[in-house]
């Protein structure tokens, strides 16, 4: 597998291994950082997010991405069933081999 080149193909790889490893405990938790609700909520619809989103519509200023330390995006936290983060920021070929080795 190549590396996505594309926001449209690292969002599909999150599509495909959310359907993949839902029933097996992976779960993606979307935060987003609009400061409009329209466009948050026209993103989640057109991009097909099947998952759970929030936003306070402050962006930078969010509290999980203050929380978290979020300085870009996208930006990804994978994180076990005790709560603890096992990687972050994975995309493409490491984000594949990591959910593959963790979902075994």
């Amino acid at each position: 597998m190549r590396s996505p080149k594309s926001e449209k193909e690292k969002e599909e790889i999150f599509r495909e291994y959310f359907s993949r490893y839902y029933d097996k405990g992976f779960e993606i938790y979307g935060v987003s950082l609009d400061s409009k609700k329209e466009n948050w909520v026209k993103a989640i619809e057109d991009k097909k997010m099947k998952w759970p989103n929030v936003s306070d519509l402050k962006q930078w200023n969010c509290g999980p991405a203050q929380d978290y330390g979020v300085k870009g995006i996208p930006a990804n936290f994978l994180i076990d069933s005790n709560g603890l983060i096992v990687s972050k920021d994975l995309h493409g070929d490491q984000l594949v081999m990591k959910l593959s080795e963790l979902f075994k």
